[in-house]
């Protein structure tokens, strides 16, 4: 069993358990349900840089990353810095989040937020909704054709937008519908850890145009993104390259001025 398999069985129970505490009306009934979303698939279109900057205190490839950072620095520091959108990681037990970082982050910033988690239920929708995330994340390796088309659907009813992750060519080709807003790639093999940014590559030109192209993971230097650039990719998710800095914001800023001048 991967780490992936191990993730998805603690978060059917983690789901079942949230379910029978917090009832669908109360998450209804939240003060940011009715708040308007902010868009990140058109800020990526509109943006030179494309950096969706993420808060991220661990993860099971890296152990600790950051612990003793406060969100609310953090995606104050992001939004100075001119990132496109925040990505919040909401998974507790591999990851070290909580859907409070959520709403902390949308307390303290106007950026698009992107709810990271491993969606395996439409309650997990409702409450990336809740607690201010603008767009939630599916990814394909663990949910059929059906459950993407109804969690982005579902996703699309709530005006959020819809990242899909993908890992390779057959992941891609039952994901690609009209309920998709960002297709992205990560380049890390969730069975091995492997990083390696020809994934992205080889899969752009399966990627038809409509869908805003997102390369996620491994992307830790300049080059990098001037080297997806080319294939089409307009947003690049950087979590650890960021968080392992004292000040996330003061090493984004450093990262978009550098990018502009390179």
């Amino acid at each position: 069993m991967n780490i992936l398999d191990k993730i998805v069985i603690d978060k059917r129970k983690e789901v079942a358990l949230r379910k029978s505490l917090i009832p669908l009306k109360q998450l209804e009934t939240s003060v940011l349900f009715e708040r308007s979303t902010i868009s990140l698939s058109k800020s990526l279109k509109n943006s030179t840089s494309g950096i969706i900057a993420e808060h991220k205190r661990r993860s099971p490839s890296k152990a600790v990353i950051n612990q003793n950072l406060d969100v609310q620095d953090v995606a104050k520091g992001y939004e100075d810095a001119g990132v496109c959108g925040m990505s919040v990681l909401t998974d507790g037990k591999y990851f070290g989040g909580s859907l409070d970082d959520l709403l902390l982050a949308r307390a303290s910033c106007n950026l698009p937020l992107l709810r990271k988690e491993f969606i395996i239920d439409t309650y997990q929708i409702l409450e990336a909704k809740a607690y201010g995330a603008d767009v939630i994340l599916l990814i394909a390796a663990i949910l059929t054709k059906e459950e993407i088309k109804q969690f982005s659907e579902f996703a699309k009813s709530l005006k959020l937008n819809v990242l899909l992750e993908v890992h390779d060519l057959e992941e891609l080709q039952k994901s690609i519908m009209p309920s998709i807003d960002m297709l992205g790639v990560n380049n890390r093999n969730l069975k091995t850890f492997e990083v390696s940014l020809e994934t992205s590559k080889t899969l752009s030109n399966h990627i038809p145009d409509d869908f805003v192209k997102v390369s996620e993971s491994g992307i830790s230097s300049i080059e990098a993104i001037k080297e997806l650039q080319p294939y089409g990719y307009k947003g690049f998710l950087i979590g650890e390259n960021f968080m392992k800095t004292d000040n996330p914001g003061e090493s984004a800023t450093k990262f978009i001025k550098d990018l502009a001048g390179f």
